[in-house]
């Protein structure tokens, strides 16, 4: 979808709830982002996510990774995660570390063990995994920082960065506006950001925070937009309920 310059809307799965992750897969989101950077998942509640997924519809299966970690990233791939979110990308070297671990050589740098790894259906694919994985595996950069955003067209130009997205929350705690994501230096951060991502031609990705919809960022032109989470539709799903009961 990204290449053919269409829009993908995605969900987040936070409760590591395969049940949840089914349910959410069901309703249509083109890809689902699994959490394990403020998640409390590991890398086999993942798997059991990623088969509650696969069972259910045709979403890709994306994961948020701890950090930008060379032995995190091999045991997401391995475990067949699709697509890489490497948080808190502030520079190249950091987007070349993240590219470097998702590539076996001479891409890059990821540990090999695809005759035996979830990913390439346990040895059976393994002598097309290491090229299909070259082609298909997408990273995706986090720009959560102003050292970030003063750094987009290098980080863009790293070859194997798919995409950009921008985490406002982080962002506004390096800007001095913690949480406060409608003061004007802030909005005017994130506008100079989406500019920056747009005009390097990668794909902008984001989350609506801060009093924003997924309508208005797509009307910006985002790209990969995350529109709720799996926490999210149960809390506030069992608050409208609940808050509806009382006021009879």
């Amino acid at each position: 979808m990204i290449a053919e310059k269409r829009v993908a809307v995605g969900a987040w799965l936070w409760l590591d709830s395969p049940t949840a992750a089914e349910i959410v897969s069901r309703a249509g989101f083109d890809f689902v982002m699994i959490d394990h950077e403020h998640g409390s998942g590991n890398v086999l509640s993942a798997i059991a996510l990623m088969r509650a997924v696969q069972s259910a519809g045709e979403a890709t299966i994306a994961m948020r990774v701890t950090s930008n970690d060379a032995n995190a990233i091999k045991r997401a791939l391995d475990a067949g995660v699709e697509a890489l979110m490497v948080p808190a990308v502030d520079t190249a070297e950091d987007a070349k570390r993240a590219v470097d671990a998702s590539r076996y050589p001479p891409r890059g740098k990821r540990g090999a063990a695809y005759p035996f790894i979830r990913a390439a259906e346990y040895g059976v694919s393994a002598a097309a995994y290491p090229e299909h994985a070259a082609k298909e595996v997408m990273v995706i950069c986090q720009i959560e920082s102003v050292t970030a955003v003063e750094n987009i067209a290098s980080i863009a130009a790293v070859d194997g960065v798919d995409a950009l997205f921008l985490g406002p929350l982080d962002m506004s705690g390096t800007a001095g506006h913690f949480g406060k994501l409608q003061e004007p230096a802030m909005r005017a951060l994130i506008t100079r950001a989406e500019a920056a991502i747009k005009a390097t031609g990668k794909a902008l990705g984001g989350v609506p925070l801060g009093g924003e919809t997924p309508r208005s960022l797509l009307s910006r032109g985002y790209d990969l937009v995350l529109v709720g989470s799996d926490l999210v539709f149960v809390r506030d799903g069992a608050a409208s309920l609940i808050k509806e009961c009382r006021s009879v």
